[in-house]
């Protein structure tokens, strides 16, 4: 995770990042990428399950965030703000692949089954389980095993109500369990 950023820290960074003089703008993107780079990479690997879409996707969030950061009210943590960015970019990305590869509807098959005697899996067949999820399930699993987010976290970050994460989270675990048991 990254480095937690005091509210009077992220306050002085979104002015900074808003302010006039190049020079600090420049020194103050510096510090938001220091601070969020290797999250903001982890969340969109997690959900593309492509480390060059991840590279591209977070490349593509911090452009955003240039970008929108006037717009940015100070109603959420920056934080939450940035990850919400990357989310969409993320999921973006790996529709794109998608619609390029041409390939929905393998995607969209449940791994073959399993062996027996092997409970372990590989990493391929959990990464072709977790592609079989709908956005909204992949989401909520990403950002609370590979992120390490509270389920309160994750709500914000997403904009649902807590309980919905809890039922996604249910419903996202027991599918992927489904899905390398070759059910």
């Amino acid at each position: 995770m990254s480095e937690r950023v005091p509210n009077e820290d992220e306050v002085q960074l979104v002015e900074a990042l808003r302010g006039g003089e190049r020079v600090t703008r420049e020194a103050a993107f510096c510090r938001l990428f220091a601070l969020y780079r290797r999250p903001v990479f982890a969340l969109c690997h997690g959900l593309t399950g492509n480390r060059q879409d991840a590279e591209d996707a977070t490349q593509e969030v911090f452009v955003g965030v240039l970008r929108g950061i006037r717009g940015f009210r100070g109603q959420a943590r920056l934080k939450t703000w940035i990850y919400r960015i990357a989310l969409r970019q993320a999921l973006r990305m790996r529709d794109q692949r998608r619609r390029r590869d041409n390939a929905t509807a393998a995607l969209r098959q449940p791994p073959p089954l399993m062996r027996q005697a092997q409970p372990e899996f590989t990493a391929e067949e959990l990464a072709r389980a977790l592609d079989c999820l709908s956005a909204a399930h992949r989401s909520v699993l990403v950002l609370a095993a590979l992120e390490g987010m509270t389920s309160r976290e994750i709500a914000e970050v997403l904009g649902i109500k807590e309980g919905t994460v809890w039922s996604r989270l249910h419903t996202a675990r027991r599918q992927v369990e489904m899905l390398l048991r070759g059910e």
